[in-house]
C-alpha cells in the first residue's frame, strides 16, 4: 500500500474521539462496467481538487501492489484461475487492508477519491451466477460508505469498442450485461447515475459540480444493516 504520511497531516489523531473542529474530507467513488471512463473522470475530479488547494488521495482498487493485490493481478490478467469464492474474499481483503489508512486520511481533511470499491467486487461476483448477492456483500460489510458514489452508465456494446477492451478477466459484453444488472441492485440514496456516453469535458462538468456539495459528511459504515 502507498505511504500516504506526506499527504496527510493531522496530529494527536483519535478515531474514537475526532474534535468537532477538524473537516472531515469527502469520500468519493467512481463505478461502473469496465471501460466507461471511471479512470479518466476520477483522475479529472483528483486534478480538479489539487488546483483548488484541497488534499487528495486517489486511490484504484484492485490494489496491485499489495500482497493480495499482486495475486489478483495474476487472476485478472487470466494467468491463474482460483475458485469464486476465493478471489471473491482476496479483492475484499485488499479493499480492507487499505482502510484504516483510508479514514485516517478523511478525518484529517483529506478527501479521498476511489476507482473502484466494494460495488463492483459484490457485481462482477453475483454476476457469474454462483454465488448470492447476499453473500457477496457479506465480506464488506463495515467498510467505510462513501458520501457519494458516481456511477458512469454505459451500454456494454459501446464499451467493448474503447481502446484496450477485452484485454482482461471479465471483459465480454454478455458478461458486463450481467454486471449491469448486479450494480442496479445495489444502488443507493448516496449514487449519482452519470450518463457515460457524452463527451469527457460533459461528464466531467456534472460530476464537479455535484462533489462542490458535499460537506464535511459523518462517516458511516456500509451494509451493516444487511446482516
Amino acid at each position: 500500500m502507498r505511504n500516504y504520511s506526506s499527504a496527510v497531516v493531522c496530529r494527536k489523531y483519535n478515531p474514537t474521539n475526532m474534535s468537532r473542529a477538524i473537516h472531515r474530507g469527502q469520500f468519493i467513488v467512481f463505478e461502473g462496467i469496465d471501460r466507461c471512463g471511471k479512470s479518466t473522470q476520477s483522475q479529472k475530479l483528483k486534478d480538479a481538487f489539487e488546483k483548488n488547494g484541497k488534499k487528495v488521495i486517489l486511490q484504484k482498487f484492485p490494489n496491485r501492489k499489495t500482497l493480495t493485490g499482486s495475486i489478483i493481478d495474476k487472476y485478472l490478467k487470466k494467468e491463474v484461475n482460483y475458485p469464486d469464492q476465493f478471489i471473491h474474499l482476496l479483492f475484499s481483503a485488499n479493499r480492507w487492508e487499505c482502510m484504516a489508512e483510508l479514514e485516517r486520511a478523511l478525518n484529517c481533511g483529506t478527501s479521498v477519491i476511489l476507482d473502484r470499491y466494494a460495488f463492483s467486487g459484490v457485481a462482477y461476483t453475483a454476476a457469474k451466477g454462483s454465488l448470492s448477492l447476499k453473500w457477496c456483500k457479506a465480506p464488506d460489510s463495515g467498510l467505510l460508505k462513501p458520501h457519494c458514489v458516481f456511477f458512469l452508465n454505459l451500454q456494454p456494446e459501446i464499451a467493448n469498442c474503447r481502446k484496450g477492451a477485452g484485454e482482461e478477466r471479465y471483459e465480454q459484453v454478455e458478461f458486463q450485461k450481467k454486471v449491469l444488472e448486479q450494480f442496479m441492485k445495489l444502488k443507493d440514496e448516496t449514487w449519482k447515475i452519470i450518463d457515460a456516453n457524452q463527451s469527457e469535458d460533459k461528464i466531467f462538468s456534472n460530476i464537479y459540480q455535484h462533489a462542490l456539495s458535499l460537506n464535511n459528511q459523518e462517516l458511516t459504515k456500509l451494509w451493516t444493516t444487511d446482516f
